[in-house]
């Protein structure tokens, strides 16, 4: 995990690595060439992690999007995760750290008045 900036001696943000790759149905998954949107790394006053783990959303250039979960728990490991559109927005609009706006992550969907 990389962190930065930091609180009263305590990192800020917590992200996942650089450079964190996988080959899942015949497709590279990169974060060093995909977009990060958005992370469950709300600092909360205590720490970063939910439950031991972290979630981040990203998007590749080619508009697919995955999930990079990083664990702290023994005997688990940080994996990258293949998602459908619908499962990435729905983390988007719940996720308290986003890093770009709406229409960035998801440029394809027209938004309407409620």
């Amino acid at each position: 995990m990389v962190q930065s900036d930091r609180i009263d001696g305590k990192d800020k943000t917590m992200q996942p690595p650089k450079n964190m790759t996988a080959i899942i149905d015949r497709k590279r998954y990169n974060t060093a060439t995909a977009t990060l949107l958005c992370g469950d790394d709300h600092w909360d006053g205590q720490n970063f992690e939910r439950r031991g783990t972290n979630q981040f959303l990203y998007r590749t250039p080619r508009g697919v999007y995955f999930f990079v979960n990083l664990t702290q728990w023994q005997g688990c490991s940080d994996h990258i995760e293949p998602c459908s559109e619908g499962e990435a927005i729905n983390f988007f609009e719940f996720c308290q750290e986003q890093r770009v706006s709406y229409q960035e992550a998801f440029p394809q969907v027209n938004l309407e008045d409620a």
